[in-house]
């Protein structure tokens, strides 16, 4: 039987990775050539690409590009698909407005009225922020890495990220008898130690890699 694979894309890292790297118009990035390149002789079962999806009412610009992209990653080749999480807001405190608030409170020299006032202003307005957070993808992605070992649709998988949470799911997916690589522009220590083999991908890589 050939030696089948499966590319498992984490799209937040990923794109990171991508920019840390210093990689060009990544929007533009053929992921067929991409799994082509880094399979090799393998026999490509699918790639699955697992991203946050973005809101329309909170973004609508964004979302629009975001649904643009990946409809144009899936239209590369029947054997990629999309895995859609969802990315939610949540209210986090601002400790810089904070310390501000604290050392405007514990001032002992005074410091010009309307100055003053609009420092405190600052602070207040900014004590808190709404960042949205990415929820459930890598949850998502670790399932199916299992799963789709358990039920021997691959005998190699190719984690496209550097994240170290992904440890314990590949832990098991070896234990299954399952190889597993990781490829990234980051370093990934953790993630690197868990998988056969970690594959660090420099911007020029890519370059046979463009639509």
């Amino acid at each position: 039987m050939a030696d089948r694979a499966v590319v498992f894309i984490d799209g937040n890292n990923w794109f990171h990775s991508l920019r840390f790297a210093g990689v060009q118009r990544r929007a533009l990035l053929d992921y067929r050539k991409i799994t082509e390149k880094l399979l090799g002789p393998r026999q490509w079962v699918a790639t699955r690409y697992y991203i946050g999806q973005i809101s329309q009412a909170a973004n609508p610009v964004l979302y629009a590009q975001q649904r643009s992209f990946l409809a144009s990653l899936e239209r590369t080749d029947p054997r990629i698909s999309v895995c859609l999480g969802r990315i939610e807001p949540i209210t986090v405190t601002n400790e810089a407005a904070l310390e501000l608030r604290e050392y405007l409170g514990g001032l002992t020299t005074k410091i010009d009225p309307v100055v003053f006032a609009a420092l405190s202003d600052i602070a207040t307005r900014h004590s808190a922020a709404t960042v949205f957070v990415e929820k459930a993808v890598d949850v998502f992605l670790a399932v199916d890495l299992v799963t789709m070992a358990m039920n021997d649709v691959y005998d190699a998988a190719y984690l496209l990220t550097a994240d170290g949470d992904y440890t314990p799911a590949v832990a098991e997916v070896r234990h299954l008898g399952k190889k597993v690589y990781a490829a990234s522009s980051l370093s990934g220590a953790q993630l690197a130690k868990a998988v056969n083999s970690f594959i660090h991908l420099r911007a020029d890589w890519f370059d046979d890699c463009y639509q």
